[in-house]
């Protein structure tokens, strides 16, 4: 039975990722720092009380693993919602720390593991702010481009011992944190938060939302055989975004 480590896997997109691993027949173990929802997790799930941006945390959870063949390092926060003048400090090394840090730590240890074994699938959850920027998530938007960048790094460095690396850029997904981030966007704004969620949608070529099990599906497929040579890829799940700041 294949292995996946999916951080941040106990709710939200990190869940559903969970639950289609789990359907595809893998062993599923994932890290999150929300304790209620990893005891909520499915029976038969390895879950682990870990920081993704703690390296000590995250050290503790690869010492319990003898191989592994997919990581999904899917750690991440939003961030504030500020004009970058705004931006405390401390807010801005928080959601790196959480969405550029957690990826690289979970990158690191995996890295031996999967280089003793001669193989396996490296995938990271940048966003549609990794491509486009975003205005008013200056370190969110930072964050996620240096997801890709990371990405792209381990692509090539892993490459030649049969590892692969790739990134999938959600868009707007359907769930609690993205209801925060509308709703903190609508006051930074002076709207309201219906308006806010139509430009969203009406910024894709698609006009919606994109759901977490979206997003789970296509992190099956890159950890497939079917995805065997496809590595440094950037590839979106968004419904084709047109325009990342629409105005209505």
């Amino acid at each position: 039975m294949k292995r996946v480590l999916i951080t941040a896997g106990a709710s939200g997109i990190g869940r559903a990722m969970g639950e289609a691993f789990a359907a595809a027949g893998y062993e599923v173990w994932v890290t999150d720092v929300d304790k209620d929802a990893l005891a909520g997790c499915p029976a038969g799930w390895h879950g682990h009380l870990a920081d993704a941006g703690n390296e000590e945390e995250v050290r503790a959870v690869f010492e319990r693993i003898d191989r592994l063949d997919v990581l999904c390092a899917n750690a991440g926060i939003a961030g504030p919602t500020a004009l970058v003048e705004n931006v405390l400090l401390e807010d801005w090394r928080a959601c790196v720390g959480v969405n550029l840090d957690g990826a690289f730590l979970a990158a690191k240890h995996a890295a031996p593991l999967m280089k003793r074994a001669g193989q396996g699938a490296m995938i990271l959850t940048s966003s549609t702010a990794g491509i486009f920027g975003y205005p008013n998530r200056a370190p969110y938007a930072a964050a996620k481009w240096g997801v890709i960048g990371l990405m792209k790094t381990l692509a090539m460095e892993l490459g030649p011992h049969g590892i692969r690396a790739n990134a999938i850029c959600p868009g707007a997904v359907e769930g609690p944190r993205m209801e925060g981030v509308l709703e903190r966007e609508a006051a930074a704004k002076g709207m309201t938060r219906d308006q806010v969620y139509a430009g969203y949608a009406a910024g894709t070529s698609m006009r919606s939302f994109v759901e977490a099990r979206d997003v789970a599906d296509m992190a099956v497929f890159l950890a497939s055989d079917a995805a065997r040579r496809v590595s440094g890829q950037v590839i979106a799940v968004d419904g084709h975004t047109e325009n990342p700041d629409p105005k209505l």
